[in-house]
């Protein structure tokens, strides 16, 4: 009974990693149909977030199950309940990318993203993929130090957000309202992408240490 356990928390954890790879590729489609305005892509990132929600609901039911059916305690109650709420997280990372890809469908055949800022949000992109990356390797790993690292990584991503919002408000902006509203929707899509991903490291890191910075966690 205890092998077929741990086995049901490898297959678990496997399943959040699972869930990692598809939220890091849905932002990478995502940004590129809001950059070069292409519908096909967009819609096919919208239509694939019901693969992250069905992992999800898995995830869930067998980790409830395990609960109920284990009443496991210490270690391994915590990684149930914390595998709960990355896997919440992670879920939530395919509904921003979703987010990014609607705004492009919405604008579609227009460009979202003027020229001036293309070279931000494709940064803002990367980070957000390495982010979900990394994510998938601390869960794997139970990685502190990679945890640790993405804080800092998470650091960037304000920096390119704090930028974002200085070219906008800059006196040579002829974009017009509407534009800076989307573009400004998009810059927040992503830096909670990143808060998510960093959401993730902290739970691994109360996972192995059992400590969890609840102020340094913020809203996420």
């Amino acid at each position: 009974m205890r092998e077929a356990f741990r086995e049901e928390l490898t297959a678990l954890t496997e399943r959040l990693v699972e869930m990692t790879r598809f939220v890091g590729t849905a932002m990478d489609k995502a940004t590129q149909a809001l950059l070069q305005a292409d519908l096909p892509l967009a819609e096919s990132v919208i239509s694939a977030d019901d693969a992250v929600n069905r992992l999800q609901h898995e995830f869930d039911q067998r980790a409830i199950g395990l609960i109920a059916r284990q009443q496991p305690v210490a270690t391994d109650l915590r990684t149930l309940v914390t595998g709960l709420r990355m896997a919440a997280d992670l879920e939530r990372m395919g509904d921003l990318a979703v987010h990014l890809a609607k705004v492009a469908r919405l604008k579609y055949p227009s460009r979202v993203v003027p020229e001036e800022l293309r070279d931000t949000i494709g940064a803002m992109s990367r980070v957000a993929q390495d982010l979900a990356a990394k994510a998938g390797q601390v869960i794997q790993e139970r990685d502190v130090e990679l945890a640790i690292q993405m804080e800092r990584d998470d650091d960037e991503m304000d920096r390119l957000h704090r930028t974002l919002f200085q070219l906008m408000l800059a006196k040579d902006w002829s974009h017009g309202i509407e534009t800076a509203v989307d573009v400004t929707l998009c810059g927040r899509y992503y830096e909670r992408f990143a808060d998510h991903a960093v959401s993730v490291a902290r739970r691994v890191v109360y996972l192995v240490t059992g400590e969890y910075d609840a102020t340094a966690a913020g809203a996420v």
